[in-house]
């Protein structure tokens, strides 16, 4: 796993992916929706069928996010990677909107995606994304995606932002874990 990706996001971001319902819309056996998850940059979710391929993320209720992140390796999987992806977001299935469309060339590594609308927000809104893999490098048929992470901002206690503890024994109970 790539340790550096969470120590980068700790302090601003966590990964709220343990949330959500994971779907794909066709997986070969053996390289399920599951692999999208394990930690593991070893493993892959391979599609099996037509294009595009899809990842959906649904969660139980509207959740604020920032950033997706996703493993793809060109090295290893070459025709089988991913070279324009859309990413929609939207309450359901029904309403979904493009928010970003990516075009990646031979990419290695984490490509990391800021879900935010513009500027002025820090954040999305939304029940459900939707990352679809319009084509493949080398017009490959199917898609390997190793891993997927889902980020929204870290929660800042309230009670933080309203008063300031100074002794030593009030500041180690300032926080509930």
């Amino acid at each position: 796993m790539d340790e550096g990706m969470d120590r980068e996001d700790e302090n601003e971001k966590r990964e709220i992916g343990k949330f959500a319902v994971w779907s794909v819309s066709s997986a070969k056996p053996g390289n399920g929706v599951d692999l999208l998850r394990d930690s593991n940059l070893e493993t892959y979710w391979q599609s099996d069928g037509a294009q595009p391929h899809l990842v959906n993320i649904q969660f139980q209720k509207k959740v604020r996010l920032q950033q997706l992140a996703i493993y793809v390796d060109y090295k290893h999987d070459e025709s089988y990677t991913p070279n324009k992806i859309s990413i929609r977001a939207g309450n359901s299935f029904h309403d979904l909107r493009e928010i970003k469309q990516l075009d990646l060339t031979e990419p290695v590594g984490w490509v990391r995606v800021p879900l935010c609308p513009n500027d002025s927000i820090d954040f999305l809104r939304a029940f459900l994304i939707q990352l679809a893999v319009l084509s493949n490098h080398q017009n490959g048929r199917d898609t390997h995606i190793r891993q997927i992470k889902i980020y929204g901002p870290r929660q800042r206690p309230v009670i933080s932002q309203h008063f300031e503890f100074t002794s030593e024994e009030f500041i180690m109970y300032s926080t509930v874990r």
